[in-house]
């Protein structure tokens, strides 16, 4: 069972988005899990037929793992032990499994649905 100061550090992330309809993308850089909860990503995003851009994303997790948005909304809840999860995010629903079953190194899976957004989302996570 993971408590947060299991992921403090800095981390490899590798992850592909794979739309329904559109072309594919894939972010390549390093994600940063501070002490006291403060997550940030950062990396190189290459969409298929489009020049490569620079992308980050923070958020906050909690000592409980929760995870809130940068401007302090709730997210979703992190299983300690794995398994899955969800966020509605009006109209589209947001389901997660996090698979930590080859901790320090884990997967986290993301299926999007809605009138709005349909992809998914497979992120790698390997301690550096």
């Amino acid at each position: 069972m993971l408590v947060l100061s299991d992921f403090a550090g800095r981390w490899t992330l590798s992850r592909r988005i794979v739309p329904a309809a559109g072309a594919p993308a894939r972010f390549e850089g390093v994600a940063l899990w501070a002490c006291e909860g403060a997550y940030e990503e950062r990396g190189l995003l290459t969409v298929q037929g489009q020049p490569p851009l620079q992308a980050e994303r923070r958020y906050r997790w909690d000592a409980d793992l929760n995870v809130f948005f940068e401007d302090g909304r709730f997210f979703h809840q992190v299983p300690p032990q794995g398994g899955a999860t969800g966020h509605w995010c009006a109209p589209d629903q947001y389901d997660v499994v996090y698979d930590f079953a080859g901790w320090p190194r884990f997967e986290v899976r993301w299926q999007v649905r809605g009138p709005r957004k349909n992809y998914e989302m497979i992120s790698h996570y390997s301690r550096e």
